[in-house]
């Protein structure tokens, strides 16, 4: 048994808000980490900024302005440079990167790495690709897990031309619609779109909310092409969503270093169409669980071909169901216990 403690000093959330609705992949796998070590018997302490203290799954939460111990076997910092060098004592310190880690060259990240010497944790080939080469930092791959109600989905019949997507909306959703509009819709006039996003998961204010309010209200409009709008859901929505999806539509973004969305999807059995671009490459094998398309016309031909062929969509359904549930939480958890 360790003592492990975890820092976050980004948006405020918490365990049980995490049960209680939706949250972006990052919050998401920090709260699952930390949950899978409790539940494998280590005492975790969890400080981020949200407000209460308390203890939900056996994880002891508080807010991060109450301190942290001075000590622990496992240290892991979560994302932001204030929180690289807290707890002065631990045995072992993890840096959990969650973005394209070009931002480790600003001076307010670099000293603190070069100072105390995290293993940087990556979550892909893609991820680790970012990471500038001459840091001092060892690097550590260490995929996300997968949340149990993901990974139990059975075989079932082609569904209706539906399409789903499930991510920011920030991240393409603008250049989906265009495609929808103008190529997919008109192909298969019975299809139907529809968008589980919002901007109260990422707790988005200023320009970011404005963006994330202008896209969807745009995808509001085309409800006479198919396309419906429901927000963001929690996760019993959410499996209910992609249970009834066809397929799911997600070009793919830079600053995606995981792609948790497209996993949950692909986990279900949802065939999905992406591009060559950032991680989600690393999530779809391309012609066996969907399509990897190189432009706009090869993609919407792809997206065109699952909403129609229910044979491609039989086959591309069953292979992700066999190759794509991913890890649980608790077999990621054994990753972490390796570096204590």
């Amino acid at each position: 048994m360790a003592d492990v403690v975890m820092a976050d000093d980004g948006i405020a959330f918490d365990g049980a808000m995490a049960e209680a609705g939706p949250l972006g992949g990052a919050e998401t796998a920090f709260v699952s980490i930390a949950e899978a070590l409790a539940a494998r018997g280590h005492r975790v302490e969890a400080r981020s900024n949200g407000r209460a203290r308390f203890c939900h799954r056996g994880v002891a939460w508080a807010p991060l302005a109450s301190g942290v111990p001075d000590d622990c076997d496992l240290y892991i910092g979560n994302r932001g440079h204030r929180v690289t060098g807290l707890v002065p004592g631990a045995k072992r310190r993890l840096f959990w990167l969650h973005n394209p880690g070009g931002y480790l060259r600003k001076p307010r990240f670099l000293w603190p790495l070069v100072r105390h010497r995290p293993i940087l944790i990556v979550s892909g080939r893609y991820h680790a690709s970012t990471v500038p080469a001459w840091l001092p930092c060892r690097r550590q791959i260490i995929p996300y897990g997968m949340l149990d109600c993901f990974r139990h989905a059975e075989r079932r019949e082609p569904p209706p031309p539906r399409a789903v997507f499930t991510s920011n909306p920030l991240r393409g959703l603008d250049w989906l619609l265009d495609l929808w509009v103008e190529h997919i819709a008109l192909a298969v006039p019975e299809a139907e779109l529809h968008i589980y996003a919002g901007a109260t998961v990422y707790q988005a204010s200023g320009e970011a909310r404005r963006r994330i309010e202008a896209v969807l209200a745009r995808a509001a409009a085309l409800e006479s092409h198919g396309v419906r709008c429901h927000g963001a859901v929690a996760r019993d929505r959410l499996v209910a969503a992609l249970q009834g999806a066809r397929i799911m539509l997600y070009r793919g973004d830079p600053g995606e270093t995981f792609c948790l969305a497209l996993a949950e999807a692909q986990a279900m059995g949802v065939p999905a169409v992406v591009q060559p671009i950032g991680s989600v490459v690393e999530r779809v094998i391309d012609g066996a669980t969907g399509h990897v398309a190189a432009d706009d016309e090869g993609f919407a031909a792809a997206a065109i071909a699952l909403l129609r062929d229910d044979d491609v969509w039989r086959r591309f359904h069953a292979e992700a169901l066999a190759c794509q549930r991913g890890s649980s939480w608790d077999e990621i958890a054994t990753q972490f216990e390796t570096l204590i």
